[in-house]
């Protein structure tokens, strides 16, 4: 195994080589990787919206990196390069458990309890007229109305969520309430 001598004050230098450690199969070079990086790590999860699961966000992106670390080409920092994977993982959480609340939505609005054969009749219209009206936005319209509507989000994790800015999801939900409004009242 050849040892890398890094520049004890530069960092990049550092996680190099305890990267090429780390790939001649010093098990330690991870646990220091870990060491070095896990707190940063845990605040940008924090300055995310993450609260719950910031040791399980942290864990599940050391182990992205580490399956994908041969492909590291070092174009970035190694800690720039965690963060990225760190905030990859972060979205597609949130997707999921949007999906997740969408599916749990339509679990219970099936699991409704019985009406009248008026009651059905209206619901049914008033749904057509719903789902005309949300097919009718554009996609961006539709995605930002859902959020909000359907999920509950902040304009914020509305603008994190959609790649776009909290200014132009709160216009972008603003014209598909307007619109929505449109097409149920014609």
């Amino acid at each position: 195994m050849t040892e890398t001598i890094a520049d004890p004050t530069d960092d990049d230098a550092i996680d190099a080589a305890l990267v090429a450690r780390w790939r001649e199969g010093d098990e330690r070079a991870a646990t220091e990787l870990v060491r070095r990086h896990a707190p940063a790590l845990a605040r940008f999860a924090s300055s995310l919206g993450e609260r719950v699961e910031v040791e399980e966000l942290v864990q599940d992106t050391f182990v992205r990196a580490f399956q994908a670390l041969d492909g590291f080409r070092a174009d970035s920092s190694l800690r720039t390069w965690l963060f990225t994977i760190e905030r990859r993982l972060v979205l597609d959480r949130r997707r999921a458990a949007a999906r997740r609340r969408t599916r749990e939505a339509d679990e219970e609005a099936d699991a409704a309890v019985e009406h009248t054969a008026l009651d059905a009749v209206v619901a049914d219209e008033t749904q057509a007229r719903l789902t005309a009206a949300l097919g009718r936005l554009t996609p961006m319209q539709r995605e930002v109305f859902t959020l909000r509507v359907g999920e509950g989000r902040s304009y914020r994790e509305i603008a994190e969520i959609a790649g776009t800015t909290e200014g132009a999801a709160r216009v972008h939900y603003h014209n598909a309430v307007r619109a929505m409004k449109e097409f149920v009242d014609a």
